[in-house]
């Protein structure tokens, strides 16, 4: 993890030399990141659209081959490869930003040991308060809220990154009726997950987690709904009773 820190650390300074402005850099950052993994959403979001196109053909095979499990996987990988689908294409840009996510913990909490500041004297004497932030190192804790009261700062960008996250997961619902239950219980499990990150997160990380969320929910919009729309256009001029192959 460390030279993934180092290399997160590093990007981030740059962007902090160019802007002078840590909460500006941490935003450029969140973009820049969200822009390199636009690539993977794109191919996330035809692989979910082609296995989306396929189920009839796969829930034949799984009622066909029901007592045969491995002719049924032999079948199963047949449809795949005709499709041109990769099952876990549709995980890749979950799989990339998890270790981003740590790496960040690590680096925003102490930036001084990543490069971002010469040493921890640097970091305190430069300016590092943004908007209503006064400390972008700073998080909250829930275990001394009694004792030391609840820190707005953190509270606030809890409910920033609770309600992003769940704006964002409603705008993503799937309007399958099957997929909606399980769905919904994943937006409140996000939307939770979120709120207590966002208050015990370095706020500088919660707010990267913020704009991550803002920048998919525009994305949606710009990128994702169009394109479903049109990789739906091309499923209705496919013959019947033929695969619609999605190129990644």
């Amino acid at each position: 993890m460390s030279i993934i820190n180092d290399l997160l650390g590093n990007i981030l300074r740059i962007m902090y030399d160019i802007v002078q402005n840590y909460g500006i850099a941490i935003i450029l950052f969140t973009i820049f990141v969200k822009l390199l993994l636009l690539p993977l959403t794109i191919k996330q979001t035809k692989s979910t659209k082609a296995m989306q196109d396929i189920q009839p053909k796969l829930q034949e095979i799984q009622t066909k081959y029901k007592d045969k499990p491995e002719k049924q996987q032999q079948e199963i990988m047949k449809l795949y490869k005709e499709a041109d689908i990769n099952p876990m294409a549709g995980c890749l840009p979950l799989f990339i930003q998890m270790p981003i996510l740590i790496g960040l913990f690590s680096v925003l909490r102490e930036p001084w040991n990543y490069g971002i500041f010469e040493s921890q004297a640097a970091y305190q004497a430069a300016d590092t308060s943004f908007l209503f932030l006064s400390n972008l190192t700073e998080a909250g804790n829930f275990a001394t809220i009694f004792t030391t009261g609840i820190s707005v700062e953190n509270l606030i960008m809890a409910i920033l990154s609770g309600s992003s996250a769940y704006i964002m997961q409603m705008t993503m619902m799937s309007t399958d009726p099957k997929q909606q239950e399980t769905m919904k219980t994943m937006t409140y499990v996000m939307t939770a997950m979120s709120f207590v990150w966002g208050y015990t997160f370095p706020a500088g990380l919660a707010l990267y987690w913020v704009v991550s969320n803002i920048f998919s929910i525009a994305q949606y919009y710009l990128v994702v709904s169009p394109l479903k729309a049109k990789l739906d256009v091309g499923v209705e001029a496919v013959p019947s009773g033929k695969v619609n192959k999605t190129k990644k």
